[in-house]
């Protein structure tokens, strides 16, 4: 009786096995690198959530935004509760900066607390920003749309603070929704909430 048998047919089948499983890794190989392939080509993709809307909060998304629109991704800024503020035509104007609750103010608790005190403090940042070829926020909103940054604001938020979508700066998108914004972020490489 021969004991070749049983060990040449588990030979064959271990041998079928490899050879299905070479195959199966070079498939899987080629597709990664087709997928890798399609990431490189596709640009990247930045969605920023814009919550507050006081001087110093204003600029960290606008700059962002239009420094990653000039490397060529595609960015989107959702403005939702203060952050609306930022798109708004009149009110983006006139941004505070708060002196009580920020400890990099040169102003202690205290005194920020006194009345008018934000008022000094905004001023002595605009004067800071003038004294230093800073962008102004609207200047950063015109370049962020003219790169094809999409500034979004939030419907929900819109209705709440009955802000009127006729007054936002010339090409904001109204009428967006958590959904949307949701979606967004999923599909994006880098979100950040600002």
């Amino acid at each position: 009786m021969s004991t070749d048998t049983p060990s040449t047919s588990a030979d064959a089948a271990s041998d079928t096995d490899v050879a299905a499983l070479e195959t199966r890794i070079e498939e899987l190989e080629s597709e990664l690198a087709d997928l890798r392939a399609e990431s490189d080509d596709a640009p990247k993709k930045m969605s920023i959530i814009a919550t507050k809307g006081t001087l110093d909060m204003a600029y960290p998304p606008l700059i962002l935004a239009s420094t990653a629109a000039a490397f060529g991704w595609e960015v989107t800024v959702f403005h939702t509760f203060w952050g609306l503020d930022i798109l708004h035509e009149e009110r983006s104007k006139n941004l505070k900066l708060s002196s009580v609750g920020n400890p990099s103010m040169p102003v202690p608790n205290a005194i920020g607390a006194l009345p008018g005190m934000d008022r000094v403090t905004t001023k002595m940042m605009e004067k800071r920003i003038r004294d230093n070829d800073t962008a102004t926020i609207e200047e950063l909103l015109e370049t962020s749309l003219e790169m094809g940054v999409e500034l979004q604001a939030c419907q929900m938020t819109i209705d709440l603070m009955e802000y009127d979508e006729d007054d936002f700066h010339d090409g904001v998108t109204t009428g967006v929704g958590a959904a949307t914004a949701l979606q967004d972020m999923a599909d994006a490489d880098i979100q950040l909430l600002i």
